[in-house]
């Protein structure tokens, strides 16, 4: 069960799988392969130089300064499919002796959990109207009528483009905050299993990265980013900050005073 925001009526309801590295890269075995994929999951996902990666030491950045001053802000989550526990101490790979059916058995690798995770956002606009922009009670916003963001698909099955929300960067000074955040619908127990991330593309530009890499336990949502108009400048601030529950814990935390009641996703 999860939250949604009481606005509209309420339907009953409920990113990308990394890619793993070839057993090439590296050389070795396929079992060195095997566990470098799960003692590494996140290997090679930014490691280019096209990137702008927000840490605890550098956590503040100007939009303007990255190409976003207009046009339209791309906000990107994506996550890697979590398999089942795997322990290469215990659960080899290699076949096995079965007294039962007195022959080799090959074990079978690792099980892929499906997992749903949301994208949204909470507003605040300049004239004081406050609400959110989240899957959930199909409150999809608008691209060019407040609050001037909108999402794209859902995506329930962890397919390549992950979960997108869009933001028209022309609207600026229409903004006073945006609180860019994620929740775990289903399939997950907590963050620290999905190594999720959220890139923020400008029109030009490097685009900014927040990883959600702490090792949180048990939280179910997570404050990703804090939008905020500074003297007509669009400034973003890495939150990462991890709560237990779900919007409106997030909601509480950030003081935007939104009413919240439980709800399901639609089914597809």
């Amino acid at each position: 069960m999860t939250w949604e925001y009481w606005r509209r009526s309420r339907p009953e309801s409920s990113g990308t799988p990394l890619p793993a590295p070839s057993p090439e890269a590296g050389g070795g075995s396929l079992w060195s392969y095997l566990v470098r994929s799960h003692s590494s999951p996140r290997a090679g996902m930014f490691g280019d130089q096209m990137h702008n990666r927000l840490t605890k030491g550098h956590p503040v950045v100007s939009l303007a300064d990255h190409g976003a001053t207009a046009g339209t802000l791309r906000v990107n989550l994506t996550w890697q499919t979590p398999s089942a526990d795997f322990r290469p101490g215990r659960d080899s790979l290699l076949p096995r002796w079965s007294k039962r059916t007195g022959r080799w058995e090959q074990r079978q690798g690792p099980a892929m959990v499906t997992v749903d995770l949301d994208l949204a956002c909470m507003y605040e606009l300049a004239d004081g109207r406050r609400g959110v922009v989240q899957p959930l009670g199909d409150l999809c916003g608008d691209l060019h009528h407040p609050p001037y963001i909108t999402l794209g698909d859902d995506n329930r099955f962890g397919a390549a483009s992950g979960e997108t929300l869009y933001i028209n960067l022309d609207k600026a000074a229409h903004f006073r905050r945006l609180l860019i955040f994620a929740y775990i619908y289903s399939g997950a127990p907590a963050f620290s299993r999905v190594h999720a991330a959220v890139s923020f593309h400008p029109p030009s530009g490097q685009r900014l990265v927040v990883e959600l890499r702490e090792q949180a336990q048990h939280a179910r949502s997570c404050a990703v980013a804090l939008i905020e108009n500074r003297n007509g400048q669009l400034t973003m601030r890495r939150e990462a900050r991890y709560v237990y529950g779900y919007q409106a814990d997030l909601d509480r935390l950030y003081g935007w005073g939104l009413q919240w009641s439980r709800g399901r996703k639609a089914a597809q």
